[in-house]
């Protein structure tokens, strides 16, 4: 069946002899198909200017998209150099809070032993306060004991000052009237030992033992002052012993020394018993002789005036070691405040 057109007419598809024209309908094929085609291409320039607009729109938010992009992929490397930095951070802070636990746990045990440590300070300084007091209580009962102490020793001091002062004093009585009878002080003295010394020539010749006669003088004024000094008591007990001893010089043997310096020291021991009636004789228990030989000298044996001196007789006054050890015990006997007892009380 023929396709018509609209707005044509049979007259204009016909021959004016009432046929089918070819070629009137191929144009208008053509037209309808050139009009197709430019409404086609306006639909497609229309398209292409919608297209190109939304292309240009497109392009222009795909770059603002692709610089937004940008800008965000710097912000996420910024992020993640920061987030690194952070981490770094965190792990850095991690160590230090880790630190910071441990040293917290160290000063807790630390202040944990402080508080043990002031506590038992606390204690002690109690217990030294304590102490202390006890102390101080000590101190006044010693400084009573000194005081006490002071006073026996000035005591003690004056006892042993007495018997030293006792026995000074008989020696330079002895000294003294012996000197007075014999008329020459330079034949008797008193030796750095303390004894009285008497010098050989005026008892005996040169190696004898026999007393002189013009001895007698001197040795019955010894037995005077002995008498009078051992009837006294209060002097008698602190008396120990009253030792005649005879020195030589070195000339001759040891053993003829020895002999002849104990012979001596007893002659003069029988004269002071035995004469003057005896009157010391009730004393002999103090009194003993002995004989030293050459084994003393007092000076050199070298020259003539040092053997001189060498030759004598000595009469020492010993005094009582009990004496004045029950002195000196009577001071160590007073109770020390605070000296630890002995076992025997």
């Amino acid at each position: 069946m023929r396709r018509q057109y609209a707005g044509r007419t049979d007259a204009q598809v016909r021959s004016s002899d009432g046929e089918q024209g070819f070629w009137p309908s191929y144009a208008d094929m053509m037209s309808a198909v050139a009009l197709i085609l430019f409404f086609l291409m306006l639909l497609a320039y229309i398209q292409n200017l919608i297209t190109g607009n939304n292309l240009q729109s497109t392009q222009e938010r795909l770059q603002s998209t692709e610089e937004r992009l940008i800008g965000t992929e710097e912000r996420l490397t910024t992020a993640q150099l920061e987030l690194e930095e952070k981490e770094k951070s965190l792990a850095l802070t991690l160590q230090q809070v880790e630190k910071a636990q441990s040293d917290l746990e160290k000063i807790t045990i630390d202040l944990d032993e402080a508080k043990l440590t002031l506590t038992q300070q606390q204690q002690d300084l109690a217990s030294q306060s304590k102490l202390l007091a006890d102390q101080k209580a000590l101190i006044g009962k010693q400084e009573e004991y000194v005081k006490a102490a002071s006073e026996e020793l000035l005591a003690m001091r004056s006892q042993m000052q007495t018997i030293a002062v006792l026995r000074l004093s008989i020696l330079e009585q002895i000294r003294d009237s012996v000197a007075k009878v014999m008329g020459d002080a330079s034949k008797v003295s008193i030796g750095q030992s303390g004894n009285i010394v008497l010098d050989e020539s005026i008892l005996f010749d040169v190696g004898s033992s026999e007393i002189k006669p013009e001895a007698a003088p001197a040795l019955n004024q010894l037995v005077t002052v002995f008498e009078a000094f051992l009837k006294d008591s209060d002097n008698v007990r602190y008396v120990d012993s009253i030792v005649i001893s005879g020195h030589t010089d070195s000339t001759g043997t040891d053993a003829d020394n020895r002999v002849l310096s104990t012979d001596r020291a007893n002659a003069v021991l029988d004269y002071l018993l035995t004469g003057q009636a005896g009157r010391l004789s009730r004393h002999a228990s103090y009194f003993c002789a002995a004989g030293y030989g050459e084994t003393r000298p007092v000076a050199s044996n070298d020259t003539e005036e040092g053997r001189s001196e060498n030759r004598r007789i000595e009469i020492s006054i010993i005094l009582k070691d009990d004496s004045i050890m029950d002195i000196v015990e009577s001071y160590l006997d007073l109770d020390v405040p605070g000296a630890p007892q002995t076992s025997d009380g």
